[in-house]
């Protein structure tokens, strides 16, 4: 079995990195994570993210970049920030309504992910898309708006599969990561609980513990190694009930490890 490292998406913590972003990243180390996918850097300038990176002994694998980050005007001022602390894989996490409203928004939002596939290469970067639940819905033509931005955007463009949010969005827990052949080296994992009879309301869509819901995770990592050509697993923990979230992402590390061991 490929020894692929493991990474936390800050997010998961984002208020506890606000509020103090360099000892987050020690405890994320001795969480027994490799490395962190950004949100943003909190305030810091990248020479003093680069530090605490450093001192903590994780690696910045890549980072989530707001779309209007990364327009004609701001792209390489971006790529240049994030570079300066070692990160080189900028993902666009979201997109806002405009980008998605129907086939040809779709369309023209993939026609701008080759350019800018393209402008972040030129610069030593890579980029791609990360999915959301409503990217995984089926448009009135009958595709999802995932599958036009894969058909029409370049094999060195990332599309980044999130667990919990294809299931949430209706999508099959492990086909989208199998269907695009060495396109997901980062595949985001996160715990999905559907909600139903019987069900405690309080889990929903991604407030799960990793390990402790309904994701087929051997049928996900078989996938992801066989097919997606992943290099990085990313943990995210979308706000657990009763765990702090600094707790949440250490279970999720403690339970992630444990399965990947035992597959070993």
């Amino acid at each position: 079995m490929p020894n692929i490292p493991i990474a936390l998406q800050l997010y998961s913590v984002r208020d506890d990195a606000k509020a103090d972003l360099a000892a987050v990243l020690q405890r994320v180390k001795k969480m027994g994570y490799d490395g962190v996918e950004f949100a943003g850097l909190y305030g810091h300038e990248p020479a003093a993210v680069k530090k605490m990176c450093a001192d903590s002994g994780l690696k910045p694998f890549s980072a989530h970049v707001p779309i209007d980050q990364l327009q004609h005007e701001t792209w390489k001022q971006t790529a240049e920030s994030y570079r300066a602390i070692g990160c080189d894989h900028l993902i666009v996490p979201f997109l806002p309504e405009k980008y998605r409203t129907d086939m040809d928004a779709w369309l023209n939002t993939a026609e701008f992910f080759c350019t800018l596939d393209q402008r972040l290469q030129s610069v030593g970067c890579r980029t791609g898309f990360h999915a959301h639940w409503m990217d995984l819905m089926l448009l009135p033509s009958g595709v999802a708006g995932w599958e036009l931005i894969a058909g029409n955007t370049p094999a060195t463009f990332i599309m980044q599969y999130d667990t919990a949010n294809g299931m949430h969005g209706g999508a099959d827990p492990v086909k989208p990561i199998r269907d695009h052949y060495h396109r997901g080296q980062l595949l985001h994992l996160k715990e999905y609980i559907k909600v139903a009879d019987g069900v405690d309301p309080k889990f929903g869509h991604g407030q799960a513990v990793i390990g402790e819901g309904g994701v087929p995770w051997n049928d996900v990592f078989d996938a992801a190694e066989q097919f997606a050509d992943t290099r990085l697993y990313i943990v995210e923990q979308e706000g657990h009930p009763t765990l702090s979230p600094m707790d949440a992402a250490a279970r999720c590390a403690s339970n992630l490890i444990d399965m990947l061991k035992a597959r070993s």
